[in-house]
């Protein structure tokens, strides 16, 4: 499981929606791990619970395959080539400078363009392949377009969980074998986990209150963050920013050369908060700082997804909860496809050279069937070269 996912975690550049594309290529095309249907519904509850949604999911299937042992080699593997990445650019921030115009950074981008057309094709022909679900597919786009907020976001998988409900008609009530994702997690556990997640929630600032402590502080700033943003990666930032830069704990500077940072590594976007953790201010800084920040900010998504499967077949397999979750799914696709648009193809495309390198990634993945990995180190390669 560690092996699978480090491959991952060192080459999944283009962040959350080019993540869920490497993801069904690794476990669905290649390994078959688990199905098409499957897989997509495990995206669409992640897509409801706040987090990164592509981590989140890397959780589920180690969590699915391996248990907890499993859960924690893929986070582990998935998250700390980056979070590693962005603590030792920490160290050397000023030195570096900026790298948002790098060719080879312009490669990446552009290979994820490609990397998330092909998962938004395959997506579709799998959970929009009528005209209803296709027309929920498109509104759904459109709403994402016109509201670029994590709360459009959510409304938008709402109002597709309603269309869903009472506009489509009902698949067979059972999962079949192929289709199920059963996990081995005592009910207990999971509503023990539910509950520790509410309960950090609301306790870390009372805790800070009376203490003042800026261990506890720090962890409280990026528990919050990892607790109450759906969908992960950017939409995270504005709760970063204002724990962080608002309230002096990093510099504006900083913030924003980490971010720059942030997008030339691969895996999940969450790790900026390793780079926030090491150049904080005053209180735990470096390397602890980085570990604590890393650990508060990934510890309410890891809380949810474990609290939540146990429950998830069975939810799933439910006549109204199906013709909601094919909504849904529907839902995520058009969400996909406005992700596709932006940010992916507005900072991907930035050029008819770099159109050419996503036209021809496309090509080797969609027709050739080469593998993610290879095709993103030659796209950063040629954008090295000619970008």
């Amino acid at each position: 499981m560690f092996l699978v996912f480090l491959r991952l975690g060192v080459t999944s550049f283009g962040g959350p929606v080019a993540h869920l594309g490497y993801f069904r290529d690794a476990f669905v095309l290649r390994r078959r791990w688990l199905s098409e249907k499957a897989y997509a519904d495990l995206v669409a509850l992640c897509q409801f619970l706040p987090g990164p949604a592509s981590s989140q999911v890397g959780m589920a299937i180690g969590l699915q395959r391996a248990g907890f042992l499993g859960m924690l080699a893929a986070w582990c593997a998935f998250t700390l080539p980056s979070a590693a990445l962005l603590t030792a650019f920490a160290f050397g921030v000023e030195a570096v400078g900026d790298i948002g115009d790098t060719g080879w950074l312009q490669g990446l981008k552009a290979a994820a363009v490609a990397v998330v057309a092909q998962a938004v094709l395959g997506m579709a022909r799998t959970l929009a392949p009528d005209t209803k679900r296709a027309t929920i597919a498109i509104g759904a786009m459109i709403a994402v377009l016109l509201i670029p907020s994590s709360l459009g976001q959510v409304i938008v998988i709402a109002a597709a969980a309603g269309a869903g409900l009472l506009w489509l008609t009902a698949p067979p009530t059972t999962i079949e074998d192929a289709d199920a994702f059963t996990v081995r997690v005592p009910r207990g556990v999971a509503v023990a986990c539910l509950t520790l997640f509410f309960a950090l929630l609301a306790a870390l600032p009372i805790a800070y209150a009376a203490t003042h402590d800026a261990g506890i502080r720090l962890v409280d700033i990026f528990y919050r963050s990892g607790a109450l943003v759906f969908g992960g990666g950017h939409v995270v930032l504005p709760l970063l920013q204002a724990g962080t830069v608002q309230t002096g704990l990093v510099s504006h500077t900083d913030f924003l050369a980490g971010y720059g940072a942030a997008q030339a590594v691969p895996g999940p976007l969450f790790t900026f908060a390793a780079f926030l953790g090491a150049v904080m201010q005053s209180g735990p800084t470096g390397v602890a700082g980085a570990s604590i920040a890393l650990l508060a900010i990934f510890l309410p998504p890891a809380l949810l997804i474990v609290g939540a499967l146990p429950f998830w077949d069975a939810l799933r397999a439910a006549p109204r909860v199906r013709r909601a979750l094919m909504g849904v799914n529907a839902g995520v696709v058009g969400i996909l496809a406005a992700a596709l648009y932006d940010p992916v193809f507005t900072s991907g495309v930035t050029s008819a050279r770099a159109l050419a390198v996503a036209v021809a990634a496309f090509l080797a993945l969609q027709f050739w069937k080469s593998p993610p990995w290879a095709v993103v180190i030659a796209a950063g390669v040629i954008g090295f070269l000619v970008l």
